[in-house]
């Protein structure tokens, strides 16, 4: 059987865990467009994303060609400064000539139960995923996967409810959904990560650690967060 733990790979800074992001995403759009004339990813929330994503707006690619899903979503008007899709749209997607219909935002407006219901049928038969980006919070989670918190084996999509930062309601991929990729980079950075990703690697049982997957699991972290 395939290893299927994670690759913990430490950096000297946040720019370079954000540097060997951009071209890891950058070479696996263009393997999967040659193999299957697509790349499909999954973005998340979180700053090291978004400074992902800020190198990607100058960068070369076959963008026609990439189809982009979230990870999780804050149910918010879809206006919402505070939304992952409009974060992402303003730093990248809109300044890149990705087709509209590509971009597969979750629906959150709509309220947690709906929109979690309508993007499991979405994604249902574009599994797999050629690449999933996460990060790790200073609480353990990851996407709006909290500690403590019941998640269904089942589902590939789930509603969030009280969840312990704001706001309360949230839709997110579940560790099912995630882990059903070819690749997924876990990015952590920062100091106030350290104990989450101490905690992690000692075998504590948070959200992130249910993500098993057939595909490779890598794990990006700056100095800060690996403790040096």
């Amino acid at each position: 059987m395939p290893d299927t733990s994670p690759d913990f790979q430490s950096f000297a800074s946040t720019e370079q865990v954000a540097e060997t992001t951009t071209r890891r995403l950058l070479a696996a759009a263009e393997r999967a467009i040659a193999e299957r004339g697509r790349f499909q990813i999954v973005l998340a929330g979180g700053r090291t994303p978004l400074a992902v994503y800020r190198r990607l707006v100058d960068r070369p690619a076959d963008w026609s060609r990439w189809h982009v899903f979230f990870g999780d979503e804050r149910c918010l008007p879809a206006d919402d400064p505070e939304r992952n899709s409009l974060a992402a749209h303003e730093i990248w997607l809109d300044r890149v000539p990705i087709p509209p219909d590509n971009i597969h935002p979750i629906r959150a407006e709509l309220g947690a139960e709906q929109a979690a219901a309508r993007y499991a049928e979405l994604i249902r038969d574009r599994l797999p995923f050629d690449m999933v980006l996460l990060g790790l919070g200073e609480d353990g989670h990851t996407a709006s996967l909290f500690p403590g918190h019941a998640i269904p084996d089942a589902a590939l999509v789930m509603p969030v409810h009280d969840a312990p930062k704001p706001p309360a309601d949230r839709v997110s991929l579940t560790p099912l959904a995630l882990g059903s990729s070819r690749a997924i980079l876990i990015l952590v950075t920062g100091r106030g990560k350290r104990e989450a990703l101490a905690h992690w690697r000692a075998g504590a049982d948070l959200p992130v650690s249910r993500i098993v997957t057939s595909g490779r699991l890598e794990v990006l972290m700056d100095a800060e967060a690996a403790d040096g």
